[in-house]
């Protein structure tokens, strides 16, 4: 209970919560968790804005990020240095992809004792979904595992959607992780387990609707020859330093001085 301490209130408004939906719309308890977590992804609307705006940013400068990569590859510490530095100059924020997950851990603890509740103090009404799932029934219960693989499956969706900007590294790590955690998530509530699979679907949702509706950054031009210099360029590129000047072409040898052209001398007219 230490940890249910803090998060005492917003038990109880989940609790208060989910009663109206079940007693005063009338809907079922699982379907009170389903429009729940609707509520909650549509009070996460602004910061679901600045997470789509920070990838967007990502994007546009992964050439510029890459070369940083590039060019600091073998000192890590420099390679941090540069990077916060190229951060805070276009003003982007990689830690705005994961403020809606942060946002939604807490609903997930409340929920969850709030579920523990239901169980020790099942509320008047019937627990069961459909007659296949029980909301406060493990996962592994019944047709438990049947919502496990639609979590699965919502999960790594919705990782591919929102891991585009990641390292190939990265981004293989968190497609594996549903998989990790389903050793973990048999021993939930299924009705935590519907939050969760609710919440995937609308991220992927967000992110096709994103995909369709909002442009792809456009890559910066490639240098060619013809390109004309940049103003840095003209200034002495980024490091400050002046371009060489060219270089004289030396004489060719035996063009120093100009040929002398000899004329023949005109003979006598003869009588």
């Amino acid at each position: 209970m230490i940890v249910a301490s803090p998060l005492s209130p917003l038990e109880h408004l989940l609790r208060h919560v989910l009663n109206w939906l079940h007693f005063t719309i009338g809907l079922p308890w699982a379907w009170s968790i389903v429009v729940l977590t609707i509520l909650v992804r549509m009070l996460l609307v602004p910061l679901t804005v600045r997470q789509i705006h920070s990838m967007q940013s990502l994007q546009a400068h992964a050439p510029q990020m890459k070369e940083i990569q590039r060019k600091y590859k073998h000192d890590k510490q420099k390679l941090n240095e540069e990077l916060m530095k190229f951060y805070r100059e276009n003003r982007i924020n990689p830690a705005a992809s994961c403020l809606p997950i942060l946002a939604q851990f807490p609903v997930f603890i409340g929920l969850y004792f709030t579920l523990r509740t239901f169980s020790r103090h099942p509320p008047s009404g019937n627990l069961d979904w459909l007659g296949l799932f029980h909301i406060t029934e493990k996962a592994s219960h019944g047709w438990g595992p049947l919502l496990l693989v639609v979590y699965a499956g919502s999960q790594t969706l919705s990782t591919l959607l929102m891991s585009a900007t990641m390292q190939p590294q990265q981004r293989w790590l968190m497609l594996a992780l549903p998989l990790v955690f389903i050793t973990f998530i048999t021993r939930f509530p299924t009705g935590l387990v519907i939050y969760w699979v609710t919440t995937n679907l609308w991220t992927v949702g967000q992110g096709v609707i994103t995909r369709r509706l909002v442009p792809k950054p456009e890559p910066p031009p490639k240098r060619t020859s013809r390109t004309p210099p940049r103003d840095g360029d003209e200034e002495g590129g980024e490091d400050g330093a002046k371009p060489p000047s060219p270089q004289p072409k030396p004489a060719a040898a035996g063009t120093g001085q100009p040929r002398r052209v000899k004329r023949k001398k005109k003979g006598r007219a003869r009588r």
